[in-house]
């Protein structure tokens, strides 16, 4: 059978769908990832197939609109999350240049789409597949979907669509204890950790003698986009007494200069290094936040757009993580305190090894693949 995964345009998106596919091609099935030129040496260094779908990067779409103007990233929360949806529905309308004749000649049997690739469904209807829409996350809010489905009402009406296709199947990473509440029925899917690698070093696989604080601003972070996150968020955890480790692209860790000795900074394999840590501070990436969850490791979240607060505030209810509010409580005597409490109090490890139990006893990607496949052909049989 003939999987077409299409992903977007970063690391976010890469990742979560990965142990998904490299299930599938292990399986004896044939695969190929479209993506965005730009990530291709992330795929490629999934040891997939990747197919650029364009050449133009996610961030053109977010900050384009159809016309070419620029547009500027909105400050309302609501606001945002109506950005995000359009300017993803915008990289779904520029990836059909490369995904319709990667249809047209290679024939797939079943798309399965990240949570925002717009794409999918589209394609979907089009050539009357199949389709899977595969979580990127613990959930994103709904008005994205509707943001983007507004951005595509022309063309959806050109198709016969009052409303973006359904999918076959949804299937779903979150632990079921911190699913959104409004989530509707989906096929549960044990969220497997993937990120690029290094050559291991000791320290990357042993504790230390003090606590181990891993503090990530994120895989976007670059010169040229919210280049002071990180510096932000290393500078109000520097007083605390632990092991600091900072996870960055290199480029950025390297811009931080000199380091004390209980600091190190750098690209890290989180599947390995944050097994030896007691406490993760990040903006709520939704890949970090599973692999925390995972790994065991209370989280101290300060989400850095509107559409991860939802998923930080649930973990935060269950009473594996903390979250502060950026810009409003996360001052470094209020990010400071909350790092001594998530690491003094041990409920808060206790319940996130609970969420890592729960993680552990979903279906595997592999008895996923033989779900869509089971899907597939009981379709083409009706």
């Amino acid at each position: 059978m003939r999987f077409l995964f299409v992903s977007g345009g970063s690391a976010g998106a890469v990742f979560p769908i990965t142990p998904l596919a490299q299930a599938a091609r292990n399986a004896g099935h044939e695969v190929i990832v479209g993506a965005t030129e730009n990530v291709m040496p992330l795929v490629a260094a999934t040891s997939l197939p990747g197919a650029p779908i364009t050449s133009r990067t996610m961030f053109d779409f977010m900050q384009r609109d159809r016309h070419g103007r620029q547009m500027s990233i909105p400050a309302d929360p609501h606001e945002r999350n109506l950005f995000n949806g359009r300017g993803m529905a915008r990289l779904a309308l520029g990836s059909m240049e490369g995904l319709v004749p990667l249809v047209e000649s290679w024939r797939p049997d079943v798309i399965v789409g990240g949570s925002l690739s717009y794409a999918a469904p589209l394609l979907a209807h089009r050539y009357g597949l199949p389709w899977v829409r595969h979580a990127l996350n613990m959930g994103e809010p709904v008005i994205i979907d509707l943001a983007a489905a507004a951005e595509l009402a022309p063309e959806m009406e050109e198709m016969g669509l009052s409303a973006l296709p359904a999918p076959d199947m949804d299937i779903e990473l979150c632990p079921p204890s911190v699913r959104r509440p409004d989530a509707g029925p989906a096929q549960f899917m044990r969220y497997v950790p993937f990120n690029t690698q290094r050559a291991l070093e000791p320290w990357m696989y042993t504790r230390g003698d003090l606590p181990r604080v891993l503090v990530s601003a994120g895989s976007r972070i670059s010169a040229d986009y919210e280049p002071e996150a990180l510096s932000a968020l290393v500078e109000k955890v520097a007083g605390l007494d632990v092991e600091l480790l900072i996870a960055a692209p290199q480029e950025m860790a390297d811009a931080l200069g000199k380091l004390p000795d209980n600091v190190r900074a750098g690209w890290l394999p989180l599947d390995v290094v944050l097994r030896t840590c007691d406490l993760l501070v990040h903006r709520a990436g939704g890949n970090t936040m599973l692999h925390a969850i995972v790994c065991g490791v209370p989280q101290l979240v300060i989400p850095g757009m509107p559409k991860q607060v939802g998923m930080s505030a649930r973990l935060a209810d269950y009473g594996a993580a903390i979250m502060l509010t950026a810009g409003k409580d996360d001052a470094p005597d209020n990010v400071a305190k909350a790092c001594r409490e998530l690491l003094e109090d041990p409920a808060y490890a206790a319940r996130t090894r609970e969420l890592a139990a729960e993680i552990a006893s979903l279906p595997t990607p592999h008895e996923v693949t033989q779900a869509i496949v089971d899907m597939v052909r009981g379709r083409t049989a009706a």
